[in-house]
């Protein structure tokens, strides 16, 4: 009696411990089943042959079926043939039995919106290193590409490239000026990219279905320049052989882009003067208004405000020309925008040349953080081309460089560090390195040649030269 008594006493304690396991095990089971629905990246899991053991319900954003109901299916029956990605990924992991991390895909969901999706899958394996079949995860990672590509296209603006905080504040200004139709003014130093700047306000504008029409001021002569930008018609002057459409109407409803507005005479800014107070103008040789709507934008690498004050160029063409001045900062104000403006003009020179150059070596990166460029961009542009037609290998080197470049790495070259004033003693001291040579002071200061030219005027440097 005793001994059936034990026995019925340890049946019953198996028993309990036999409930207090199947309790804690569907706890366990419901703690994993409430984290698995939780996550909000899609899992699934397969067996070998690809059917389905398990989902979350994450995975229903993807398919826009039940979580429940696709158990047991084959995994093929539940996406489209144009996600197909996803099988290859599962297929390469059941096959060699090894993990597939961060593969990007572009998925259509359910509501046929296109995705940006990341998988990763991993093998499963039991405690018995039993191999199971696979687990997917599935992230949707569409936020985040528009942000990065938000970000991207902040660090370039309608072919500028730049990410510095100067670089920002003129894209800010371009977005500001993109829906008016104000008149701008755009200075800066030679080869800065004063263009693209009248490129983006153009075709970032109302007015982008129209032309926008270039004209160089400084190449042509005063007759030559008004022709230009009014027109004439036959006879009107020697070699008026036939009518002629002035820049302005040719931009009717569109944007005139006046470069280097600076350089033109009085008769011709009075000219440019009446047609923007008037919104009329005469060809030459005829006494008929012809009007026209255009949206004038103008450049300079002179200050417009000091040749005004000097007698040389109208004050009130000036206040009606930079209704919003934008100052473009040289390139050694904004060094931070120098290995984006190498990592763009890489890729654009890999692509003309047809070469695989992946960088520089340290010593040309160094150089290129420290140099002036006097040159701005477009100096920066040219080294590399430069370096391009030379550089036979993978990497840019310091011998594939432009001579004067050159010279700086063998710690030759004078050079004015950002932020350093240029003195009237710092001047003349680089005229006498350079016996009087202008061009080759404005190169080793820093600066512009009209600037330097600029300068020693302002300091009346003359007599000491």
């Amino acid at each position: 009696m005793i001994k059936i008594t034990e026995q019925a006493l340890g049946h019953k304690l198996l028993l309990d411990e036999k409930k207090r396991l199947e309790s804690d095990n569907e706890q366990y089971r419901l703690h994993l089943d409430a984290i698995f629905r939780s996550v909000e990246d899609a899992i699934i899991t397969v067996k070998s042959d690809l059917t389905i053991t398990g989902a979350n319900k994450a995975i229903e954003n993807f398919i826009g079926e039940n979580s429940f109901k696709i158990i047991g299916r084959p995994f093929s029956e539940i996406i489209d043939k144009n996600q197909a990605a996803c099988i290859s990924v599962l297929q390469n992991t059941l096959e060699m039995k090894r993990p597939v991390h961060d593969f990007n895909v572009e998925w259509k969901n359910a509501q046929n919106r296109s995705q940006s999706v990341v998988l990763n899958c991993s093998p499963l394996i039991d405690s018995n290193n039993t191999f199971l079949g696979a687990v997917l995860v599935m992230r949707d990672t569409t936020k985040l590409t528009i942000l990065e590509n938000n970000l991207k296209e902040r660090y370039s603006y309608h072919c500028i490239v730049g990410k510095s905080s100067k670089m920002q504040e003129i894209y800010s200004l371009l977005d500001v000026l993109s829906e008016t139709d104000s008149t701008v003014l755009i200075e800066g130093d030679s080869g800065t990219g004063k263009e693209l700047i009248a490129d983006a306000l153009h075709y970032n504008s109302p007015r982008s279905q129209n032309m926008l029409v270039k004209v160089n001021c400084s190449a042509l002569s005063d007759n030559l320049l008004e022709s230009e930008l009014f027109g004439h018609v036959k006879g009107s002057f020697t070699g008026a052989l036939s009518d002629k459409t002035g820049r302005f109407q040719m931009a009717d409803g569109g944007t005139v882009f006046l470069d280097e507005i600076g350089d033109i005479s009085p008769a011709i800014q009075l000219k440019i003067l009446r047609f923007i107070q008037e919104k009329s103008f005469e060809r030459v040789g005829e006494t008929k208004p012809i009007k026209v709507d255009v949206r004038i934008v103008s450049a300079t690498n002179r200050s417009l405000k000091n040749e005004v004050a000097l007698g040389r160029f109208r004050e009130d063409l000036y206040y009606r020309l930079k209704v919003i001045k934008m100052e473009i900062p040289p390139l050694c104000q904004r060094r931070d925008d120098i290995p984006l403006l190498v990592n763009h003009f890489i890729k654009a020179f890999n692509k003309k040349f047809k070469k695989h150059i992946d960088g520089m070596s340290a010593d040309v990166r160094k150089l290129f953080m420290r140099y002036s460029w006097p040159g701005n961009v477009r100096e920066l542009e040219h080294a590399l081309e430069h370096a391009f037609v030379l550089c036979q290998g993978g990497t840019i080197m310091c011998e594939h460089l432009p001579s004067e470049l050159q010279e700086v790495c063998s710690g030759h070259e004078v050079i004015n560090e950002e932020g350093s004033e240029i003195t009237p003693e710092k001047i003349l001291a680089v005229l006498q390195k350079t016996g009087g040579n202008k061009t080759e002071a404005a190169r080793l200061l820093g600066i512009g040649r009209r600037t330097i030219y600029r300068k020693i005027k302002e300091y009346n440097l003359t007599d000491h030269m």
